[in-house]
C-alpha cells in the first residue's frame, strides 16, 4: 500500500521546512476561504444586500458554539506532532481515535443548542427585524444542521498537520471549493432556496472534503485507523487533549463574545453598514490566509521539535516564523489598501455598503503586522503545549484593548474609526504573547536543552515515516 509523505520538521533548514509545510496549508486555505467568499458575491449579487448582511450575521455565532471541537482539532495537532517527533507512531492512533470518539458523544447537544439558539442569539446581536434576522436565521439553521461535517473538517485537519501533511488538505478543500461554487450557483440561481440554498451548499461541501479525508487517513497512513462504528479509547489521552484543547476553545469562545459585542455595535448601525463590514470581512479573510498558514505551520514545527527534544531548534524556528510572517503581511496588506474600493465592489454596487467596507480595511490593513507577529507567538506557545497563555493574551488584548477602545471611539469620534481599536487590541496581544514566550516560568523545564548545540543544521529532504501497525492491545504499556 503507497504511504503519503510527511514532512519531518526535525531536520533541515527552519525556513525551508516551514515554508514547505505552509505553502500547501496556504492554497488549502485559499480555497476554503474562496467558497465563502463565492457564498457571498453570488449571495450579494442575486439576493442583494440585505440577504449578504444575514450570511454573515451569525458568523460569530457559529465559531463560538465550534470552539470546542477547533481547540481538540488543535489539541490532535499539538499531540500528534509530538508523538511524531518522539517516533511513537502507536500513540498517533490511539490519539486520532480518542479525540474522534470524544467530539461524536458532543456534536448532537451542540447540533441542538445552535439550531434552536440561532434566533434569540441573532436578536441580542441587534439583527435588524426588518428581514434581516429571519433570513439570518434560516441560514444559521442549515449550517448548525450540518455542524458534524464542519467537526469532521477540523478534526480531520488537525490530524494531518500534525503527522506533516498539509498537501492533503490543500487538494479535499480545492475539490471541496469547486463543488461549493458550483451547488452555489445551482441553489440560489435556478432553484432560487435563497440564503438556504447557499447554507446548503457549504455544508454538503464540508461533508465531501471531511469522508475523502477519512478515506485518506485509512488508506494512506498505515498506522493510524478511524473506524468511526468501532474507535479506541484511552482516558489518559483525554485529560491531555482536554488540557491543550479546552484553553484554546475558551479563547474562541472568548473571541466570539467579543466578537457578538463588535457585531452588536456595527449591527446598530443598520443593514448598510453590516453588510460593508462582512463584504471587509471576506477579503480580511483572504489577506489573513498567509499569516494563518505560517502560524500553522510554526505548531506543527515547534510541536514536533519539543518531541524530539530539541528546544534549540525550536528557538531557531521561531524567529525564522516571525521574520517569514511579518514580512508577508507587509506584503499583502500593502497589496491589498489601494485594492480597497475595487475588491469591496465584487459583493455588490452599494455606495454606502462600498463606502463603509473601506472604512474597515484603511484601518486594519496598516497594522496587519501586528497581527502576524501575535499568532506566530501564540502558535509557537500551543506547540509547546502551553495552550492558556495565548488563552490569557487573547482575552486580555479582547476584553480589556479592543472592545472597550471600539465603544469608546464610536462615541467620542463616530462609526467610521471604530475599528481602529483593531491594531490596540494586537498590540497588546504581542506585548503578553511575547513577554510569555521569552520570559514564562515553562521554560524552566526545557533550559537544558535550550543550552544544548542544535546539531543537525544541514538540509534533508521530507521523510517517509516509518509504517507502524496500531496496537490497540498493547498500547496502555506505551503511555
Amino acid at each position: 500500500m503507497a504511504q503519503t509523505k510527511l514532512v519531518d520538521m526535525t531536520t533541515g533548514s527552519p525556513y525551508k521546512r516551514i515554508i514547505q509545510f505552509a505553502i500547501p496549508m496556504l492554497l488549502g486555505n485559499l480555497f476554503q476561504v474562496l467558497y465563502n467568499t463565492v457564498d457571498s458575491i453570488i449571495v450579494g449579487n442575486i439576493l442583494g444586500t440585505q440577504a449578504l448582511a444575514a450570511v454573515g450575521a451569525g458568523n460569530p455565532f457559529i465559531f463560538g458554539l465550534i470552539s470546542f471541537f477547533v481547540g481538540l482539532g488543535l489539541a490532535a495537532t499539538v499531540m500528534v506532532s509530538q508523538a511524531v517527533g518522539a517516533k511513537d507512531y502507536n500513540k498517533v492512533h490511539l490519539i486520532s481515535n480518542t479525540i474522534y470518539k470524544l467530539c461524536i458523544y458532543l456534536v448532537i447537544p451542540f447540533t441542538i443548542i445552535g439550531f434552536f439558539g440561532s434566533q434569540p442569539v441573532l436578536t441580542l446581536l441587534n439583527v435588524p427585524d426588518d428581514g434581516t434576522l429571519t433570513l439570518a436565521t434560516e441560514y444559521l439553521q442549515v449550517i448548525f444542521l450540518g455542524l458534524i461535517f464542519t467537526l469532521g473538517y477540523n478534526l480531520n485537519a488537525g490530524l494531518l498537520q500534525g503527522l506533516g501533511d498539509s498537501v492533503t488538505s490543500l487538494k479535499l478543500l480545492a475539490s471541496s471549493a469547486m463543488l461549493n461554487i458550483v451547488l452555489d450557483l445551482v441553489f440560489v440561481g435556478p432553484l432560487a432556496m435563497g440564503v438556504r440554498g447557499a447554507a446548503l451548499a457549504t455544508i454538503l461541501a464540508q461533508g465531501f472534503s471531511w469522508i475523502m479525508g477519512l478515506v485518506h487517513i485509512n488508506r494512506k497512513i498505515e498506522y493510524v485507523k478511524i473506524n468511526l462504528l468501532k474507535l479506541d479509547f484511552e482516558r489518559s489521552l483525554v485529560k491531555e487533549s482536554l488540557t491543550i484543547g479546552i484553553p484554546s476553545a475558551l479563547q474562541n469562545v472568548i473571541f466570539s463574545i467579543g466578537a457578538m459585542t463588535m457585531y452588536s455595535l456595527i449591527n446598530s448601525y443598520g443593514y448598510v453598514f453590516t453588510a460593508g463590514f462582512n463584504g471587509a470581512n471576506k477579503i480580511d479573510t483572504l489577506v489573513f490566509l498567509p499569516v494563518q498558514s505560517l502560524a500553522n505551520a510554526t505548531t506543527t514545527y515547534v510541536g514536533q521539535n519539543v518531541g524530539a527534544k530539541n528546544m534549540t531548534r525550536v528557538q531557531h524556528g521561531l524567529r525564522a516564523a516571525l521574520v517569514l510572517n511579518v514580512s508577508i503581511a507587509l506584503i499583502t496588506s500593502g497589496i491589498t489598501y489601494p485594492l480597497s474600493r475595487f475588491l469591496l465592489s465584487l459583493f455588490g454596487n452599494d455606495p454606502g455598503m462600498i463606502e463603509t467596507g473601506i472604512y474597515y480595511l484603511h484601518a486594519v490593513l496598516p497594522f496587519y503586522f501586528l497581527l502576524a507577529i501575535l499568532f506566530t507567538l501564540n502558535s509557537a506557545l500551543r506547540g509547546v503545549g502551553k495552550a492558556t497563555m495565548p488563552m490569557i493574551s487573547s482575552m486580555v488584548s479582547l476584553w480589556l484593548a479592543r472592545i472597550p477602545t471600539a465603544y469608546y471611539i464610536a462615541n467620542h469620534f463616530g462609526k467610521e474609526y471604530i475599528y481602529y481599536a483593531y491594531a490596540i487590541g494586537w498590540l497588546i496581544g504581542c506585548i503578553l504573547s511575547a513577554s510569555f514566550f521569552y520570559f514564562g516560568s515553562w521554560r524552566k523545564k526545557f533550559a537544558w536543552e535550550m543550552s544544548q548545540p542544535e546539531g543537525e543544521k544541514g538540509e534533508a529532504p521530507p521523510v517517509e515515516l516509518p509504517i507502524e501497525k496500531a496496537d490497540p492491545e498493547g498500547h496502555k504499556d506505551k503511555e
